[in-house]
């Protein structure tokens, strides 16, 4: 693996990771807890809002919205509505063990993710804390019925 400081990132705000493509960004229970205190939303009413339950099999597991034109449902043209807050999922990018396990794939991102390659150096040690941050952060999931 090259050296350790070509693991910079930095976000642009530049949107990318949050529209463009169908994607999922899957919510945990700290995810949910987070937005109902950042939102002041009762639970219920931001399931109702902001997310779908989507198919996984046997289960559900629950996901933000996406509009039409698959924009994240908090994606604004000033950016992210809920940024302090942000899911898990959202806030690890772009160090998700796809990406960042080693530098052909990060460097691959990089070409779609204009942080990639800016700001500061991530070592070892922090890449794979924010990854194990990710893999603990389990999608609520609910059993299908009947």
């Amino acid at each position: 693996m090259s050296d350790e400081k070509e693991f910079r990132f930095e976000c642009q705000r530049c949107r990318f990771c949050c529209s463009g493509g169908p994607g999922y960004v899957f919510l945990s229970e700290s995810d949910l807890k987070r937005l109902e205190e950042g939102l002041k939303i009762e639970r219920d009413k931001l399931i109702r809002l902001y997310a779908r339950f989507v198919d996984y099999g046997d289960h559900y597991l629950l996901s933000l919205k996406e509009r039409k034109n698959y924009d994240c449902v908090f994606l604004s043209e000033e950016g992210c509505r809920v940024y302090e807050f942000r899911p898990v999922q959202c806030s690890t990018y772009p160090f998700w063990k796809r990406i960042a396990e080693n530098m052909k794939d990060y460097i691959r991102e990089g070409e779609s993710c204009p942080g990639i390659g800016r700001g500061r150096a991530y070592s070892k040690e922090e890449r794979e804390a924010i990854m194990a941050k990710r893999e603990e952060n389990i999608p609520l999931s609910f059993p299908k019925k009947g």
